[in-house]
């Protein structure tokens, strides 16, 4: 009897598993780990679309604790509006999604960034996937600029594993990791993940502190069969900053220092509980079924003092008060509940002579946003305005508790609920072995409920659509493929418009086409693509119904990128990545937060053209086989649009990054970092003059971690 072992919960984003057709058909499968759903069993040549992966190592490596500071790693990706730090948001491509709602990220192929859950740690994950590109036939109901996948780390029947590393940084950060891996027997492997972080910042009385626990068990059911289940159990507080003010345009009219809220409003806090359950079955080396299901809750809570952002009620900038502004106070009590199950059949066979390599699945999307919203909002500023009736604060000496906290007054309260089936079939056929045809399609039934728990009013909306997918590869050699897709695609748009109608959904279409290759014998591999995407249904303020928003605008984006991993000659391993990103307004709208003029041709918020990331390491033996490795990287961004529809940009900035790790014993490396080298004043997004983030300054981190 032939034993196959199919392992690919911890392999490469794509892997091979060959079709055996001509194999003893008394062959005996050992499913080993849970493959991704969505994605099927492909060389990374066969794709046809740009995939980028980030490694657990290169998070070590970097020692990069967010899953924001982890996409930095890729030049498609640039950071959005980030929420005052609390949530995760990000474009792809330059597209960004719901400006209002964190990023919408899979884990483990689940749709896991939906809520309000803080920002994601990268305690327990295996590896990002940025999968690029036209994949709205299989993923559906996202950006057409493509979808983060994150990747946990899973128990393992391998062996026994513990990982325990500490650390200590800049602004008092102390962090304690935990990774213990459990084989209980042949059928049964628990792992134990656990993290806890407690930190200040540059920013002044702003702090931070985060713990969570990842535990997973797999159960061999059968020798081709597993169950896996994991917890995502995480809690973090954090002040909420929206950073600095820029009057004027003037990105150095205060410190970067200078925390411009009250430090009496106390951290909000953020909750996450989510499951996840699989089930794979390997029903022969050709075929098997992946059913699964996920279920998270998330809650965020806590009140908030901000700048106003109305001129009208602002002091800031007025002759008797240039440097003094007027602040909002908030409170918010968000929760989030999603589920969803989905179940898929993975099939490798020949039809008329020619291999096809089939995908079909359904899928069940639920997911409950409920929004509890009150503010104080300082009235418009006249001659006898006061401080204190201002809220107000000044920006070059901020002192705080000066005035009594104000009461926050009801604003919303509402609860948006969608749901949605879908159904999605691809089959990527090899008509030769050098050429390749995808086609593909999903097909959503979708439902909208918006209640405001208000007044007991809801609006409710159906609707369905279909997604069509194609895709072509060319093989040219063992080292280079050429490729091409298309794809369709929607997004929902969460609200309503004045007459309480649901809005439409957003509808997208991409292109891309590019190539593959390999060099030094594969070792390193790259990929070039370039990309057109476009979109209608952009939310735009509503002429007739001011403060109210309506579906009506259009967005186009196109670029470049180029790609490139591994091992250079010399055993030097290499990190690169460069994005040109072209995006733009392509209809003459109002700006729904402001009702500023947005004209076609005007550039995406937060979207710089020229972005790059690269990175060289190199490790060296020294002594009894102990490993010395040295690292250094270099990112860039161009300068991006600040503000909606005026001409206020951050600009462009260049930051140096090293890192260095020693082997002092089996089982023993101590390691350090440090980020922005030289110490370079920048500014990561912003929403609008008034709300710009700064990046940190120079920051070092020191630590150690054991092993066994």
């Amino acid at each position: 009897m032939r034993s196959i072992s199919i392992l690919l919960a911890g392999a490469a984003c794509l892997v091979t598993v060959p079709a055996f057709a001509e194999e003893s058909a008394d062959a005996e499968i050992t499913v080993t780990g849970i493959r991704q759903a969505y994605q099927g069993a492909f060389e990374a040549k066969e794709v046809p679309q740009a995939v980028s992966v980030i490694s657990s190592e290169t998070l070590e490596d970097n020692n990069i604790l967010r899953l924001t500071d982890a996409l930095d790693l890729n030049a498609s990706v640039s950071r959005q509006n980030n929420f005052g730090g609390l949530w995760d948001s990000y474009a792809v491509r330059g597209f960004a999604g719901d400006e209002n709602l964190p990023s919408g990220y899979l884990v483990n192929g689940f749709n896991g960034g939906r809520g309000f859950g803080g920002s994601r740690d990268v305690a327990g994950v295996e590896r990002i996937e940025v999968l690029k590109g036209p994949a709205a036939a299989l993923y559906g109901r996202g950006e057409p600029g493509g979808t983060v996948n994150i990747i946990t780390k899973q128990a393992e029947f391998d062996a026994l594993k513990v990982n325990a590393s500490g650390q200590y940084g800049s602004f008092d950060r102390v962090r304690f990791d935990t990774d213990a891996n459990l084989p209980l027997g042949e059928s049964i492997a628990v792992r134990l993940i656990a993290f806890s972080e407690k930190s200040d910042s540059f920013r002044t009385t702003v702090d931070s502190k985060r713990y969570g626990l990842l535990p997973s068990v797999a159960l061999k059911l059968a020798e081709d069969t597993l169950l896996s289940y994991e917890l995502e159990w995480t809690r973090s507080e954090a002040d909420f900053d929206r950073g600095i003010v820029a009057p004027g345009g003037n990105l150095n009219a205060m410190p970067r220092r200078n925390f411009l809220g009250e430090p009496g409003d106390g951290p909000l806090e953020a909750k996450v509980t989510g499951h996840q359950l699989q089930l794979q079955h390997a029903f022969s080396d050709d075929w098997s079924v992946l059913i699964g299901t996920s279920y998270r809750e998330t809650a965020l809570e806590g009140f908030s003092s901000e700048a106003e952002l109305a001129s009208g009620r602002q002091f800031l900038g007025r002759p008797a008060t240039p440097n003094v502004l007027s602040r909002q106070r908030r409170f918010r009590d968000y929760e989030g509940e999603h589920f969803v199950v989905r179940g898929e059949l993975s099939g490798d066979f020949e039809l008329g002579g020619l291999r096809n390599r089939l995908l079909v699945g359904v899928d069940y999307d639920e997911f409950d946003n409920g929004q509890l919203f009150q503010r104080f909002r300082p009235a418009s500023v006249t001659a006898t305005s006061t401080q204190a009736a201002q809220y107000a604060i000044n920006i070059l000496n901020p002192v705080y508790g000066r005035f009594p906290l104000p009461v926050t007054g009801p604003l919303t309260n509402r609860l948006d609920q969608q749901k949605a089936y879908g159904f999605y079939l691809q089959d990527q056929i090899s008509l030769s072995d050098a050429l390749q045809v995808r086609v593909g399609l999903r097909y959503d039934d979708y439902d909208v409920r918006s209640l405001n728990r208000a007044t007991s009013s809801s609006q409710n909306r159906s609707f369905s659509r279909v997604s069509p997918q194609f895709g072509l590869v060319v093989k040219a050699s063992e080292a280079v493929s050429f490729y091409a897709a298309y794809g369709e695609g929607f997004r929902s748009n969460l609200g309503a418009r004045a007459n309480g109608e649901v809005f439409d959904p957003e509808f997208s279409k991409s292109f891309e086409a590019g190539a593959k290759f390999g060099l030094f014998d594969n070792s390193l591999s790259g990929t070039i693509s370039l990309f057109k995407l476009k979109k209608r249904n952009v939310l735009a303020a509503d002429v007739a119904n001011p403060g109210f928003s309506i579906p009506v605008g259009k967005a186009g984006s196109t670029g470049l990128e180029f790609d490139l991993a591994g091992k250079l000659p010399g055993d030097v391993d290499l990190l690169f990545s460069y994005a040109y990103v072209d995006a733009e307004a392509k209809a003459d709208v109002l700006d729904p937060n402001f009702s500023l003029q947005i004209r076609s041709g005007d550039p995406l918020i937060n979207i710089p053209k020229h972005s790059l990331n690269a990175q060289l390491s190199k490790r060296f033996t020294i002594g009894d086989d102990r490993g010395l490795t040295f690292g250094a990287g270099i990112q860039h961004v161009s300068e991006r649009l600040g503000e909606t529809a005026t001409n206020f940009f951050l600009p462009s900035y260049t930051l140096v990054r090293a890192f260095a790790k020693a082997e002092l014993m089996e089982g023993l490396e101590v390691f350090g970092d440090v980020k922005n080298l030289f110490n370079e004043t920048y500014f990561t997004n912003s929403f609008a003059r008034l709300w710009v983030a700064p990046g940190s300054p120079r920051a070092f981190t020191v630590g150690a971690r054991v092993s066994f």
